[in-house]
């Protein structure tokens, strides 16, 4: 069971249907998942047709709407700063600066292998094209992290076939990997045993005294 806007939802059986996979829903049983849902699916309207079915009850008039180990004050906060960003148009993608930054890593990874191809692999064409190479391959990470969000185009659909191109085809890794770990890490950021990056990075994210909690 998770909360959403108040309203109780059962979930157990859904979860292995969940589009975002099982484990990401399953982070937030018997939480208040709330922030969550608004911030992972662009057409809300469509989900909360599915959300229908699955509706048990609302929470008693005293439960607050959100977890015990949350500030009000911070999540309230949030929230306005959230509708603030919305109402200006921040969250619109501009296509030209992303048809730019395509275009750009394309360019770069091509010089690369012109590079060696052209003038040999002594050691300055080689220099000069793994130079070429490591920036093409920097920006693809970055530029297929946009699409993994689908922060790019409207419909998910147009996003997930440009991050295949990009990330399976031009990087090399599966996309289904990694938004199967990314969605987890935006879920539950820096949360021990169900963000990812913990689990592969334990000494690079776990700085300081006080460390993350499960929760």
């Amino acid at each position: 069971w998770l909360v959403i806007d108040r309203n109780v939802y059962d979930v157990s059986t859904f979860s292995k249907l969940h589009p975002g996979g099982s484990r990401v829903i399953s982070h937030y049983a018997g939480q208040d998942a709330t922030d969550a849902f608004v911030a992972f699916h662009s057409d809300k309207a469509l989900v909360r047709k599915y959300l229908k079915s699955l509706l048990i009850g609302e929470l008693a008039p005293d439960q607050p709407s959100f977890e015990s180990n949350k500030k009000k004050s911070l999540l309230e906060d949030f929230r306005e700063l959230r509708c603030t960003i919305e109402k200006m148009g921040l969250l619109k993608p501009n296509y030209t600066f992303f048809f730019m930054i395509f275009l750009h890593l394309l360019v770069l990874d091509i010089a690369s292998w012109l590079m060696i191809w052209y003038f040999g692999i002594s050691l300055v064409p080689f220099l000069v094209g793994m130079a070429f190479f490591t920036i093409a391959q920097i920006q693809m990470g970055w530029f297929q992290h946009d699409l993994g969000h689908c922060s790019v185009f409207r419909k998910p659909k147009w996003n997930r076939l440009l991050q295949i191109i990009v990330i399976n085809v031009l990087k090399g890794l599966p996309a289904s990997w990694w938004n199967h770990l990314h969605n987890q890490h935006h879920a539950k950021p820096n949360c021990f045993r169900k963000d990812p990056d913990l689990n592969m990075h334990p000494l690079l994210f776990s700085l300081g005294k006080t460390l993350s909690e499960e929760v």
